[in-house]
């Protein structure tokens, strides 16, 4: 009769037995091949980061899939095309010849001093006024290689060639409500970081992101994962008592050609915007000397103080320093304070010097 062999195994022993199992058991991949996938993972990354910040190529006006060219152009230095629009009496007759630059989110049909200067005014005193499409917005060609000097070379040959000859005035470029750089070397660092903290916290992310890395900016505006600036997202809480007030009658006027605007893209109208008003500047306001010691014409600056887009702190200042600038601050006014009654026919006289 056969006998059976009892074998006793302890649980220290079971334990290690099922160790070695599962270690044995358990699969893992070569090193080889575990870099390889990281490597491939990261470099996707990469790529998909890359073309996220890559803008979409602009819609030139007159292109095939672009929109149509409506407006009178002239052909620039460097082939570009400029739309314009005149307004008033003709600049053959005129006495004063006023060339009018239009804002951020804005187009050649915003002259405000010569939609709501009334039509008497504007013969009585023979007004005429030319307004363009600053590059990438309404009808003129993008200008990929714009620069803070690109836009006065621009303004200078549309003066050629509409022969407006040697003297005329500008209005909008530094003049109603102007965009103010906090990083301007020469401005005191507490008052800009006071001025800025003012702003909305998106606003202040967006201008850093325009200033430091110029190149996220379109990424940074078009990703929904965080606010974007709200002059973009068209944020109703930009606005003053006083401009909203004012909204009706801007937005009647404005209904006609809002899609305009943007209509080339976004990238080469607001973006380019953003990026060389907030970049970094080959000198500063204040380094500026009177250009016209002399008293051959004069410049204004007009400010509400209760402008919730740009600080009216940093524009006193300014004004402070360079004596010889006009400055006319408005109690209560906001940023689209020349809509309100009167304001363009105040403005207009007092650039002119006429009464």
């Amino acid at each position: 009769m056969a006998t059976g062999v009892n074998r006793k195994i302890s649980a220290a022993s079971a334990r290690s037995h099922t160790r070695r199992a599962n270690k044995s058991s358990s699969f893992q991949l070569p090193s080889g091949i575990l870099r390889t996938t990281l490597a491939v993972l990261f470099i996707g990354i990469l790529a998909w980061a890359y073309q996220a910040a890559q803008p979409p190529p602009p819609k030139i006006c007159g292109s095939p899939d672009g929109p149509p060219i409506t407006a009178p152009r002239i052909k620039l230095r460097d082939g570009r095309h400029l739309a314009y629009k005149e307004h008033g009496v003709p600049k053959d007759e005129a006495k004063y010849k006023i060339i009018f630059v239009h804002g951020i989110n804005s187009c050649r049909h915003d002259a405000v001093i010569a939609t709501t200067l009334s039509h008497d005014i504007v013969k009585e005193l023979g007004i005429y006024v030319v307004s363009f499409d600053r590059p990438g917005y309404g009808e003129s060609d993008p200008d990929p290689n714009r620069t803070l000097k690109s836009i006065a070379l621009d303004i200078e040959e549309l003066a050629d060639q509409l022969g407006l000859g040697s003297k005329f005035y500008v209005i909008g470029v530094a003049l109603l409500a102007p965009v103010v750089n906090y990083w301007w070397p020469d401005l005191p660092a507490n008052l800009t970081a006071e001025a800025s903290s003012r702003t909305k916290l998106q606003d202040q992310w967006a201008l850093r992101v325009a200033h430091y890395t110029p190149w996220l900016t379109y990424w940074w505006n078009t990703q929904r994962w965080f606010p974007i600036h709200s002059v973009i997202d068209r944020s109703p809480d930009n606005f003053s008592k006083q401009d909203k007030e004012l909204l009706s009658k801007l937005l009647d006027h404005k209904e006609n050609y809002a899609a305009q605007v943007r209509q080339q893209g976004v990238h080469e109208s607001i973006h380019r915007d953003m990026n060389i008003g907030f970049g970094s500047w080959e000198y500063t306001p204040l380094e500026l000397q009177n250009p016209f010691p002399n008293n051959e014409g004069s410049v204004h600056l007009w400010q509400g103080d209760d402008d919730l887009l740009v600080p009216v702190t940093l524009q006193r200042y300014i004004a402070e320093n360079l004596p010889w600038i006009h400055y006319h601050e408005l109690p209560g006014s906001g940023h689209i304070f020349p809509h309100a009654d009167g304001m363009s026919e105040a403005i207009i006289k007092s650039l002119l010097g006429v009464k």
